[in-house]
């Protein structure tokens, strides 16, 4: 039969010879299960050789080192819960550092309501620390009140001695987001891209004058609908409406009671708090519904071991991954405390992590 293709049986001993061939040397190229297995099947047969093609490539050191991520990473969306108030947990980030204006400043401060969404921004020179604990306390706790919680990034700007001592004088509790993995503050995230482009729509040639515009681009954002919850920011962290200087005069009304006028302020706000919480969870929902699909678990588990993803100082030509490094710690579904082999920990992101599968176990 002219259609009958003769191949060769190879021995176990014989198999790591010819995966190394097929795959790891330089005419082969270290190319994927696909194009391995297209190579061999014509030539070579031995028991669940696709299984073994399969296993020999996922465990190969530099693939997980070098590849590009094909595949969504596992992680399910871990929402956050929305508050009950407003200026109860806020979210905190500086932007930054950009052209120097005329006044000085290179950075913004900008703090988020979770709850209505309502954005503070403070134009800086610096970004230190010192910085951040006096914008918080006289722009915002000393004039909103404390929150319970603070959402921020891991920067020396955020986790330092000078934070948590403020943090436990007003007792205000400190979440930090996982390095790299800026969604746990995402709200805050969205702004800053938000007011960037907004910005520039109104600076000069010369890229000095933004701080001139960032009060006014923060007011008409508060003043607009919000998308996550139905409502401006500013109506819904203060009750009312926004006076705009281009709008006709509102019209009055006057109650007979005083008692009246704060009975309908209060009836108003909490069914507006309400309504703006149940559009935040729709909206998680659907968010979350996009995220998770084609997703797995992570399902990692103390002593596997795993890659981890290079994002400061990758040469184009170096590993994207770096390790192995040992998880020794579970703080949720999708954040685990690995240590290296230098017995250095860090905390990371189920999608910054590739497990690292032994190559003893891909042999038959």
């Amino acid at each position: 039969d002219d259609t009958t293709i003769k191949l060769v049986y190879a021995p176990s001993k014989l198999i790591p010879e010819i995966m190394t061939a097929y795959h790891d040397h330089p005419l082969s190229g270290h190319f994927g299960t696909g194009r391995t297995w297209s190579m061999l099947r014509n030539t070579y047969y031995w028991p669940r050789m696709k299984d073994t093609v399969t296993s020999y490539i996922k465990s190969c050191d530099k693939c997980s080192q070098f590849n590009v991520d094909r595949h969504k990473p596992p992680g399910l969306l871990q929402p956050i819960q929305p508050p009950n108030e407003v200026f109860q947990v806020l979210g905190m980030d500086w932007w930054g550092p950009t052209t120097t204006s005329l006044s000085g400043n290179r950075y913004v401060l900008v703090i988020t309501d979770r709850l209505s969404g309502y954005v503070f921004a403070k134009a800086s020179p610096t970004n230190t620390a010192q910085d951040t604990a006096r914008i918080l306390m006289e722009d915002i706790i000393l004039v909103h009140g404390s929150p319970d919680t603070i959402i921020t990034d891991q920067g020396t700007h955020f986790k330092n001695e000078l934070l948590q001592a403020i943090s436990n004088l007003v007792g205000c509790k400190q979440i930090f987001s996982t390095p790299y993995h800026p969604q746990t503050n995402g709200q805050t995230e969205r702004w800053n891209s938000t007011f960037v482009t907004q910005i520039a729509k109104y600076c000069n040639t010369d890229l000095n004058n933004w701080d001139t515009f960032l009060p006014s681009i923060v007011y008409a954002y508060n003043n607009g609908i919000h998308s996550s919850t139905g409502i401006s920011p500013y109506q819904l962290a203060f009750g009312r409406r926004q006076r705009h200087p281009f709008n006709p005069p509102a019209s009055t009304f006057i109650f007979s009671k005083p008692h009246d006028y704060w009975t309908q302020v209060i009836q108003y706000r909490n069914a507006a708090l309400k309504q703006a919480k149940q559009h935040i969870i729709h909206q998680q929902e659907l968010s979350k519904l996009r995220f998770d699909k084609n997703r797995s678990h992570p399902n990692f588990v103390p002593g596997d071991l795993v890659w981890m993803k290079i994002f400061v100082g990758r040469h184009k030509l170096k590993a994207r991954y770096t390790g192995p490094a040992r998880i020794i710690r579970i703080l949720s579904p999708v954040s685990f405390i690995v240590e290296d082999d230098k017995f250095q920990q860090f905390q990371v992101h189920s999608n910054n992590i590739r497990r690292v599968y032994s190559r003893d176990q891909s042999m038959p």
